[in-house]
């Protein structure tokens, strides 16, 4: 497969979508609708505004990427999103089900490198099925799929601290993997790796998202990663964070790593630091030329 034919049609020009695209309603995956969150400050009774409101519908089984100025409340979406965390207005849906806690089909990986330094990699990976009790066969079964799969099967026996930091969020993705989510939730997974690594794990997610057909949602700060793995990027405001461009990528299912050396991929990153620089200017107080 040649770089030109990963990618899509370069002539179609960049769009900006509505955050709720005209698709029939029973493909529409997740949605929030006029979402806030407000915190207190400081333990006061000052409200922080962090988010909203926001609204939103992920389709079934696309990739979208949330880019944002830092504390624009993109982790507070995910959060909402996940269930972790209730929005202060507004209803979020799964499935066509309100979300109270974390929905059953939803997976999640955080930054931080989640994994038990006291397990080897098929307990680390198999520790929330077992957790969940579920039959051993079925759990040696899923666990082996997903080690296969993430190229883990050589390190089964090893701990942790055995491995690069790229090889750990594998870990991380095997252990979200097994569940079988139709939802992946991604919080800067890749955010500490080396770009070379970066690229490398894009492929991997990029072959996990077609092979599951799952529906992703991925926050990043990384204008670049945004731009190569998704279908379309929304570029979230300064606090309190609003979508103010959604960029429809238009890239083909098939794509990988190679398109970041096209044009067209130029074009995306582009559009996406067009917007981002003036609110990421906004954040550090600073006039944007």
């Amino acid at each position: 497969m040649t770089a030109a034919n990963t990618s899509l049609n370069r002539s179609a020009p960049l769009r900006v979508l509505d955050t709720s695209p005209s698709q029939t309603p029973e493909e529409a995956h997740a949605t929030l609708t006029g979402v806030t969150r407000h915190f207190t400050k400081n333990g006061s009774k000052e409200l922080f505004h962090a988010l909203g409101p926001i609204d939103l519908t992920l389709m079934k089984g696309e990739f979208f990427s949330v880019v944002g100025p830092s504390g624009c409340g993109k982790s507070t979406l995910l959060d909402a999103l996940a269930g972790l965390s209730e929005p202060s207005s507004g209803t979020v849906m799964f499935e066509g089900r309100p979300v109270k806690g974390v929905p059953d089909g939803v997976g999640v990986v955080f930054q931080e490198d989640a994994s038990f330094p006291w397990l080897n990699v098929r307990d680390n990976i198999s520790f929330g099925l077992r957790m969940a009790g579920m039959d051993g066969a079925e759990i040696k079964r899923r666990t082996d799929y997903a080690m296969g799969f993430m190229g883990l099967k050589d390190f089964a026996g090893a701990y942790p601290a055995q491995l690069s930091g790229g090889m750990r969020q594998r870990v991380c993705i095997a252990r979200t993997l097994v569940t079988q989510p139709r939802l992946i939730l991604l919080d800067e997974p890749f955010g500490a790796l080396d770009q070379q690594t970066r690229l490398l794990m894009g492929d991997e997610l990029l072959r996990l998202w077609r092979e599951t057909s799952a529906t992703v949602l991925l926050i990043t700060h990384a204008l670049d990663e945004a731009a190569m793995l998704s279908d379309r990027v929304g570029v979230m405001s300064a606090r309190p964070g609003l979508f103010i461009d959604i960029v429809e990528t238009g890239w083909n299912r098939s794509r990988d790593s190679r398109i970041v050396s096209t044009p067209r991929f130029g074009e995306v990153n582009a559009r996406l630091w067009e917007k981002l620089r003036v609110e990421s200017m906004k954040v550090m107080g600073t006039a944007a030329h």
